[in-house]
């Protein structure tokens, strides 16, 4: 269940606090195969799995990297609801880093902690902290510095 906050000038309390951490989610085949169909990028070792259990380090095939960042909506939606919003706006990442892979079938959460917020006359930007963990991994696969917009 989602922390609710009442407005988006509510964040202000929760400036360098964790947000939240999510459940678990299973990354499967089926996940990797459709989105390497969307972006067009079928590279042996997100698709093959014959071969990358035969050449890849990973013994397995593994996520796209911006597969792994792309699941950062479904986190925040998951971490988080703000109420009295007009929208919401990703604005961008400020940094992105994928220390580890995310092999297929595994299951991932996100941790989300808020780094700062700035406010504008329309708006409120937040920069949330996002790390993403595989169980049983004892290195983060996708660590980024993520930049949503507030409009109410």
């Amino acid at each position: 269940m989602p922390l609710v906050v009442q407005t988006p000038e509510s964040l202000k309390d929760l400036v360098g606090r964790e947000i939240a951490m999510t459940e678990w989610f299973a990354v499967t085949q089926d996940h990797i195969q459709r989105f390497a169909e969307v972006i067009e990028d079928r590279q042996w070792i997100h698709v093959d799995l014959e071969r990358a259990q035969r050449e890849s380090p990973y013994r397995s095939t593994i996520a796209h990297g911006f597969l792994t960042l792309s699941l950062l909506s479904r986190f925040m939606s998951e971490a988080i609801e703000i109420r009295g919003l007009r929208m919401g706006v990703n604005y961008g990442f400020n940094r992105v880093r994928f220390p580890s892979p995310v092999r297929a079938g595994s299951k991932i959460r996100a941790q989300f902690t808020l780094r700062s917020l700035k406010e504008f006359p329309d708006a409120i930007e937040a920069i949330f902290d996002a790390t993403v963990e595989a169980q049983d991994n004892d290195k983060p696969c996708c660590v980024a510095e993520w930049v949503l917009r507030y409009y109410a």
